[in-house]
């Protein structure tokens, strides 16, 4: 993986390994990203801004998620569509100085070279029933919908961090799951955050 990336800060987004985002870039500097991108390895960076910094330049979380274009259009109004997989998380070591549109930074992967492997943890698609259950009440509660019989075609590491990415969490709380070490600290994570949900949940109705 390059040790050099342009990098999209997107607010209200986190990006996991092992699934994929289609994305609408309209914004000139995004697009002279991915002109750039498609013309060498078609890799870019996903990370969430912070809310400190410069409001056109804003400092950026340590974590992101580098993740390769699979799929490429261009609409009739200029826009491009595309999907992006993800491949590995990575740390952000500086930004580099440069005179395209768009940021780029020196990323290190080394602490997520799991990431990149086939996952050998001993989590089973029954060791998620508590969390399918959880995440059912709480996506019904706020008008979420998902195709949990096509989420369970999937592996269960696509599983666990498809739900990090998409459940109706905080970013704060998202970005703790990125960062977590490896899947199974993922899981025990994602189940301590669903239970604060259920049990705020179920203190509303109690008082109420």
């Amino acid at each position: 993986l390059p040790k050099k990336i342009p990098v999209f800060p997107l607010s209200n987004f986190i990006f996991f390994p092992n699934t994929s985002a289609p994305l609408n870039i309209f914004e000139p500097r995004y697009i002279q990203m991915i002109d750039d991108s498609m013309k060498s390895n078609r890799y870019i960076g996903m990370i969430q801004p912070k809310k400190t910094g410069n409001l056109k330049k804003p400092d950026l979380h340590k974590i992101g998620c580098i993740g390769k274009i699979t799929s490429f259009n261009e609409t009739d109004d200029g826009r491009y569509l595309i999907v992006l997989n993800g491949i590995c998380r990575y740390e952000t070591i500086g930004e580099v100085n440069s005179t395209k549109l768009y940021r780029e930074c020196e990323v290190n992967f080394k602490n997520f070279s799991n990431d990149l492997i086939e996952q050998k943890e001993q989590i089973k698609f029954s060791d998620l029933k508590q969390i399918f259950n959880d995440l059912k009440k709480l996506f019904e509660q706020q008008g979420y919908q998902i195709n949990w019989k096509d989420l369970e075609k999937q592996s269960v590491e696509q599983t666990i961090n498809t739900l990090s990415m998409a459940s109706p969490f905080t970013l704060e709380e998202k970005q703790i799951l990125l960062e977590t070490e490896n899947l199974v600290d993922r899981k025990n994570k994602l189940e301590e955050i669903l239970i604060t949900y259920t049990n705020f949940s179920f203190t509303n109705k109690t008082i109420q």
